[in-house]
């Protein structure tokens, strides 16, 4: 667990829990998911003397919850929203030697590597509360980079450190979608690779498996990006709500602004979902391409066997009548009647081979 404390030109982590809040600024609170189960005892009791009000039992189940698909909810002391990171494991890194070389075993390996773990932000009005996953970057990310701007401050005068818990959190949200470009390139040179093996005319495409598991995670991410969208829509409709005195500006502005960052992370949702969409419409038209090269190739093989059909049956009528069982047949008794009769057959052949090539019935289009 790491605690953070977030005034307007100072950012410094504390080594424990304050037993009170800090006169200025709002405090951070980073807690692995494990961490959070078992110090939550010491984090409820912080909170109630804090803010006055700990955070319910439904909400505490929910952020341990590591299946909970994102949501929002709020109460009269805080908002809880719930929101599933689209990401790339580590195990999902290196898998390509490039943006077109890959393997199926490769993109097996890509469809393990997704990972769509929930993180949890319980926000107060001078606390947040930020629960992750086992090694989630988010966290680390954030303390990294929320240290430079207060070194950047410290230099210039001037900062750029959140200026309120609801303002961190759209931050880390809009990072984590954010970081869905990482995915994005792995989950396109995925579907590229089968989309080769796919349409390979020389190959046989045998494993289905990977392609209906890669279908199906596609299926799974559309799914989590609507669940996004949703619960980042309730929040906007809950910020709206949110009581402001009519003389107060600079809390209508730090509303506005916390409007426009929260619009800003909805449409970056919106682009990873039509990228998502796209990338289904991909397979799913790799997949008709496959199987109409399929029925063409079929097509190519059913034609050229009934021409040496239609070629051979002549031949087939001139050898049964030479060997019907009657005592006098043309050319049977005659000296080069076995080569006339090859000569027959032969240019028979030749003339119905030139006739279907030139009908094009064995080349590799069918003249209309």
């Amino acid at each position: 667990m790491r605690i953070f404390h977030i005034t307007a030109d100072r950012f410094a982590e504390c080594e424990e829990l304050p037993e009170q809040l800090p006169p200025q600024g709002f405090l951070w609170i980073g807690s692995g998911r494990r961490e959070f189960e078992v110090q939550r005892e010491l984090l409820q009791g912080r909170l109630q003397r804090w803010v006055g009000a700990g955070i319910v039992d439904l909400h505490v189940s929910d952020l341990l919850n590591n299946q909970l698909p994102s949501h929002f909810e709020d109460t009269s002391w805080y908002d809880m929203l719930v929101f599933r990171r689209l990401a790339a494991a580590s195990a999902g890194r290196n898998l390509f030697v490039d943006d077109e070389h890959g393997t199926l075993a490769s993109a097996r390996r890509a469809l393990d590597a997704i990972d769509t773990s929930p993180v949890g932000f319980v926000v107060f009005d001078r606390v947040l509360l930020t629960v992750h996953p086992t090694e989630c970057s988010v966290r680390e990310h954030f303390a990294r980079r929320l240290t430079q701007h207060s070194q950047e401050s410290d230099l210039r005068g001037t900062g750029r450190l959140p200026s309120s818990p609801a303002d961190l959190m759209l931050r880390m949200l809009n990072f984590m979608v954010d970081s869905y470009l990482d995915l994005r390139r792995l989950l396109t040179r995925q579907l590229t690779t089968l989309q080769n093996e796919l349409l390979d005319p020389k190959g046989h495409f045998r494993d289905w498996q990977v392609l209906l598991a890669s279908r199906n995670a596609l299926n799974v991410l559309e799914d989590t990006c609507e669940d996004q969208r949703a619960a980042v829509q309730e929040w906007i409709d809950a910020l709206d709500e949110w009581p402001i005195q009519a003389d107060d500006s600079a809390a209508r502005r730090e509303r506005e602004l916390l409007r426009v960052r929260s619009r800003d992370v909805l449409e970056h949702i919106e682009r990873v979902l039509t990228h998502v969409r796209r990338l289904e419409s991909s397979a799913e038209a790799a997949v008709q391409m496959h199987f109409s090269a399929l029925s063409h190739r079929t097509n190519d093989i059913m034609r050229t066997l009934t021409v040496l059909t239609a070629i051979f049956l002549p031949l087939n009528l001139i050898t049964g009548i030479f060997g019907m069982n009657f005592e006098v047949i043309p050319l049977t008794h005659a000296v080069t009647g076995f080569w006339v009769a090859i000569g027959i057959m032969a240019a028979t052949a030749l003339g119905l081979g030139a006739f279907f090539w030139r009908k094009r019935y064995l080349g590799t289009h069918v003249r209309p």
